[in-house]
């Protein structure tokens, strides 16, 4: 696959179609799991229960800000050939770097420690099972999946690909069920129903960057294609952006779609607490039948162990690019997984735990942003790739958006307001 993209950025006018664009797909499949994690499930689904379809402009606000910063993300990749902690830990004083690890660290935790949640939970609306019990399938099933990177790059690509897949084939199956109206166009026309909308906004829009996937991403696509000319970057840096556009687009319609059923199914029907996920699922069978509870059920199992596999990965760039440190990945996926074991021993609420690990998460998104558009607004380090003036104003302005609501959605959590 290496040898047939080299092929395609050197002598580009010899690919047309999709022979010339397959090889430079996978990166942003890989990234875009971290929007359809579970906790965007427990935030789409009460925003649409709450609010019928009013908050679907956000959510393709939040993703329009998603894709242009992924594209920076893969961009610096490989403009640098290094990811975006590696460019830190060479540029910025030691002290500093500790820092920076430290809190990528708590950031990678608080999100596999949401994801593995949602993937057990999901088995234990799909079998029954104690909640425990699932978090050990889960355990099984995500070393299996995380044995494919020993492959290469591209077998783990395809089988993130594969659940990519499930989850939209699950969310059309409650489309077609549930049936949305002609009313959904609506949602896309700016506007709020009462404080309450607006602050369900704030936390769809302030939760969609996630910071260890601006760190993985960039790591995805540094040295992933050798590239030997200016000429060459430039272009391999066009096809990536393709890449974005398609795997962000996909997982920004899955999350439309996700608002868009809760919407159809709750809102207006009185049902209280429908953001809980398992209120979600045991609602959903008998107001549409079997098939929309087991889809949903389905679809947050995938969603569950894709982005728990993404978020060890994650776990491990963090650790190599800021502190020159590795360890096995079997060995970091035991030690992410017992923070999650411990939750569930204590009996703790998962879809209170999804939140939480959410407010966690709102601290690292300034960490992961503000280097990653300094840095690729910077010549000397991005060469011909550097951001235009345009393209850097625009991502100042969705980083100023996205850390100001982030930290209003951490001002409301301290304050209780």
């Amino acid at each position: 696959m290496t040898a047939r993209a080299a092929e395609v950025l050197s002598r580009p006018q010899q690919r047309r179609g999709l022979g010339r664009i397959v090889p430079f797909l996978g990166p942003a499949i890989i990234a875009s799991i971290a929007y359809m994690d579970p906790g965007n499930f427990a935030t789409n689904i009460e925003g649409g229960a709450q609010f019928g379809y009013t908050l679907l402009w956000v959510i393709l606000a939040a993703n329009l800000m998603a894709m242009l910063i992924q594209n920076l993300s893969a961009k610096l990749g490989i403009a640098t050939g290094k990811n975006l902690p590696e460019v830190i830990r060479e540029r910025w004083p030691r002290p500093l770097v500790w820092l920076y690890w430290i809190q990528a660290e708590l950031v990678a935790m608080a999100t596999d420690l949401a994801e593995f949640l949602g993937a057990a939970l999901a088995i234990h609306l799909l079998t029954g099972l104690p909640l425990v019990w699932g978090a050990v399938i889960t355990a099984v099933l995500t070393f299996a999946l995380l044995t494919l990177q020993k492959r290469g790059f591209r077998p783990l690509e395809l089988a993130i690909l594969g659940f990519v897949l499930v989850i939209g084939v699950a969310y059309l199956v409650q489309i077609l069920v549930a049936r949305p109206g002609a009313e959904a166009l609506r949602g896309f026309i700016p506007s709020f129903q009462g404080s309450q909308s607006v602050y369900l906004a704030v936390g769809i829009i302030g939760a969609t960057v996630m910071p260890h996937v601006i760190y993985l991403h960039s790591a995805l696509t540094q040295g992933r294609i050798p590239t030997r000319s200016d000429e060459e970057k430039v272009r391999l840096a066009r096809l990536n952006r393709l890449d974005v556009l398609l795997a962000m687009g996909f997982a920004g319609l899955i999350n439309m779609s996700m608002l868009a059923v809760s919407a159809a199914t709750f809102h207006g029907k009185g049902i209280e607490d429908a953001g809980n996920l398992e209120t979600a699922y045991h609602t959903l069978t008998p107001l549409l039948g079997p098939a929309a509870g087991i889809a949903f059920a389905v679809a947050l199992l995938a969603s569950g162990l894709s982005s728990s596999a993404v978020g060890t990965m994650a776990g491990q760039v963090i650790m190599q690019g800021f502190v020159s440190f590795s360890i096995p990945l079997w060995l970091r996926r035991t030690l992410t997984m017992l923070p999650a074991f411990a939750v569930i021993l204590a009996g703790a609420d998962p879809t209170a735990t999804l939140v939480l690990s959410q407010v966690i998460l709102s601290f690292g998104v300034p960490f992961a942003l503000v280097p990653l558009l300094l840095f690729t607004a910077r010549r000397d380090v991005m060469g011909v790739l550097v951001n235009r003036p345009l393209l850097s104003s625009l991502g100042w302005f969705f980083a100023t958006v996205i850390i100001g609501l982030n930290g209003y959605l951490l001002w409301g959590a301290f304050t209780g307001n």
